[in-house]
């Protein structure tokens, strides 16, 4: 049986980006249950990929009781409701095989990744402030891509003068904006800019210097979308709610890497279900950004554990 419901978990505080802000995170939770045993899989629509809870739960409610992961990838497109599906099925496959999921996909067991933390965006000064709170965390990662960036990165760095910092722009920018900006990003010590120029208008990366890595995120889907990101692009963000899935993820890790492609592995404000299949294949990415539950005031069960070392390999009563 396969059953999927709408979730909301608050948010410690608001998140804002430059499309807008929020205050819940609002999660699609897909369990699954065959032979008394019960797999979980959580996904988070997205409406700039024109998803909603309700278009993600009908196309759930299409599928048939015994789909299996590969029938899925063909039944249901990339995005956030073959996610869900699609994890809650490995958990099920590792809990009826008695094994945890990277033993039985023939991966290494998964160590612990350091994860960027993300900064709303507010004013120079309240970033500053969120800067210094969270300036012992070894990598931050800022919204930007509004009027007055530079100011804000400017707070942000001095309150967080040892941190790592990268910098996502949500397709805020234009390639003036970014040329301009480019050699302030290198003299504050920016290590990556996230979708400065919005996707389908970003044939200028091809002409303009990179002297800062520049990732792939909303022109980053599945490994269809990667050979228009060549010579456009350093880097790739895989996030699983725009895969469709674990199953997909671990094979545009894979592509990716053979075309060149650096890696990022990142997430949607979801929970630690959400952030755990992720895990998987963040291992010898460049970036780790799976910091959904560290924004939330209230998580699942089980959480997954953050400290010093990063995120940690999720516990098998929560996912795999």
């Amino acid at each position: 049986m396969i059953t999927a419901t709408l979730e909301t978990f608050p948010l410690a505080r608001a998140f804002t980006i430059s499309r807008g802000s929020k205050t819940e995170a609002r999660v699609v939770t897909v369990t699954l249950t065959r032979h008394g045993i019960t797999g979980r899989g959580e996904s988070v629509p997205y409406a700039r990929y024109g998803e909603s809870p309700e278009t993600v739960l009908a196309q759930i409610a299409t599928l048939p009781e015994g789909i299996t992961r590969a029938a899925l990838q063909e039944a249901l497109p990339p995005g956030a409701a073959r996610n869900a599906v699609d994890c809650a099925l490995w958990d099920w496959e590792a809990k009826a095989s008695g094994q945890r999921i990277w033993q039985g996909a023939g991966l290494a067991a998964p160590r612990p990744r350091i994860t960027a933390y993300t900064l709303s965006l507010d004013t120079p000064e309240a970033m500053r402030a969120q800067a210094r709170e969270n300036a012992h965390r070894p990598l931050l990662k800022i919204k930007l891509g509004t009027e007055g960036d530079m100011p804000r990165l400017e707070a942000v760095r001095a309150g967080a003068p040892a941190a790592t910092i990268i910098i996502d722009a949500n397709e805020g920018w234009t390639p003036e904006i970014y040329t301009t900006l480019a050699p302030h990003l290198l003299r504050l010590g920016v290590a990556l800019v996230e979708q400065p120029l919005p996707a389908g208008a970003d044939d200028m990366l091809a002409e303009i210097p990179h002297p800062i890595p520049i990732c792939a995120d909303e022109s980053a889907h599945d490994r269809a979308s990667l050979p228009a990101l060549k010579g456009r692009y350093d880097m790739v963000n895989l996030k699983l709610d725009k895969t469709g899935g674990l199953t997909e993820a671990l094979l545009m890790a894979d592509a990716a890497r053979a075309m060149g492609f650096g890696l990022m592995v990142g997430c949607m404000v979801g929970t630690s279900l959400a952030m755990a299949p992720a895990i998987l294949p963040a291992q010898g990415a460049a970036f780790t950004d799976l910091d959904g539950p560290l924004l939330l005031a209230r998580d699942r069960d089980h959480p997954l554990r953050y400290d010093a070392e990063g995120v940690h390999p999720p516990e098998a009563a929560l996912w795999g």
